[in-house]
């Protein structure tokens, strides 16, 4: 879970906060989870609000702005195989927190475009506009990194 923390917050320090308020939430609230769904699950989704009430904190989340332009987001599951996860981590910690809460929740914890946009407070083209730019500045952040195979197929992911 500290990696989910990882994602959404730059500093370790934060992260690791985070993750501690998850977790007391987690045992504190223990006698909700029911069984549905798994456990992990459960608290996965427990981790990640504390972290987007982290960023909401120091108000990361308020440079969102809006694109009018639709894109088609499908995603490439395959374009992040070559990487290692430290490079993973590395390339989300150059994106702006809007750019990078937005990307984490759609092509990693699997959100819908509605649901980002009630967690965020930020509408739904927002979202759909944040998620195209992240894609791009991880685009041109692959070319910078020695990454082009890499770059050439997130490209072409990013303008579906």
């Amino acid at each position: 879970m500290l990696g989910v923390c990882r994602r959404y917050l730059k500093r370790n320090e934060d992260a690791e906060d985070a993750l501690v308020e998850a977790f007391c939430k987690v045992f504190t609230n223990i006698s909700q989870y029911n069984g549905n769904g798994s456990f992990e699950g459960w608290i996965r989704r427990i981790v990640v609000n504390e972290c987007l009430m982290a960023l909401r904190k120091k108000h990361a989340l308020k440079n969102a702005y809006e694109i009018q332009e639709h894109f088609d987001l499908r995603d490439d599951q395959n374009v992040v195989a070559d990487l290692a996860v430290q490079d993973i981590l590395q390339l989300l910690d150059q994106l702006p927190n809007g750019y990078r809460t937005v990307f984490n929740l759609y092509v990693i914890e699997g959100y819908k475009h509605r649901e980002i946009a009630e967690l965020l407070d930020i509408s739904i083209n927002t979202s759909k506009s944040q998620l195209i730019l992240a894609k791009k500045r991880l685009q041109q952040l692959l070319l910078d990194n020695n990454y082009p195979g890499v770059a050439a197929r997130m490209g072409k992911v990013a303008n579906r």
